[in-house]
């Protein structure tokens, strides 16, 4: 039987010498603890890996808020995801727009808010009006229409300012992680007794993940700063 990297004509892919000699290291050091060593460097391990993860999971809700916040900057287009901070009276509450109405946008400049009871289109259309979206509701009595306005090149810049600052904020968060699961595993190495190497490891791990997340960074304003600038 032929293994599929034969089959294919591909030559299996050969692994470091160095990384063999780790892992051959390790695996001897771990064979020469007693159970008691061996039950505390499992929990090191453990620990290590949870710094790790800890860090991505950080970086991972940075990204999300981040993605959040772009969406609420109007760039010119027609998004439902300007609405989300409207809140409505309803039964003596405050409730989103979107638990009482449907929100559409029939083309790029045009939203249209349907409420899903008649007697609410003045209370959202109020909300609107006292909320930060900034563009004055149209009123037929049936729905309500929002007309997005063009910007001026003024505006789109200072959007583009405004994103920009939010995708600043995300990278210091990112990096915040970075610096605290960095520390955790350097303090494991005294405290701990967490092998050298295995910490330089995750500590190089944690690196990889931080360059991931700038990059998505990057990527999310690149994007947004794009769609603004568009005319």
């Amino acid at each position: 039987m032929h293994s599929n990297s034969k089959k294919h004509g591909r030559k299996p892919e050969k692994i470091p010498n160095h990384f063999v000699l780790v892992c051959q290291v390790q695996k001897l050091y771990y064979f020469c603890l007693s159970k008691k060593q061996k039950t505390k460097y499992q929990s090191v391990m453990a620990d290590i890996k949870q710094y790790v993860n800890g860090a991505e999971e950080k970086m991972s809700f940075a990204i999300d808020y981040l993605d959040e916040q772009l969406a609420h900057i109007r760039a010119g287009k027609a998004n439902p995801k300007i609405l989300d901070g409207v809140k409505v009276p309803y039964y003596g509450g405050l409730v989103p727009l979107t638990n009482v109405a449907s929100v559409t946008t029939p083309d790029a400049k045009t939203i249209i808010i349907t409420p899903w009871e008649k007697p609410l289109i003045k209370e959202i259309e109020k909300a609107i009006l006292n909320s930060e979206v900034g563009i004055t509701p149209e009123n037929n009595g049936e729905i309500i229409r929002l007309g997005i306005p063009p910007l001026t090149e003024e505006r789109r810049r200072s959007l583009a300012k405004q994103s920009k600052q939010e995708a600043e904020t995300a990278k210091i968060s990112i990096r915040n992680a970075r610096r605290d699961a960095i520390e955790l595993i350097k303090k494991s190495v005294k405290a701990d007794g967490t092998p050298e190497d295995v910490a330089k490891d995750a500590e190089a791990e944690v690196q990889k993940i931080h360059d991931k997340f700038i990059k998505k960074v990057d990527d999310l304003y690149a994007a947004k700063e794009k769609e603004i600038m568009t005319v």
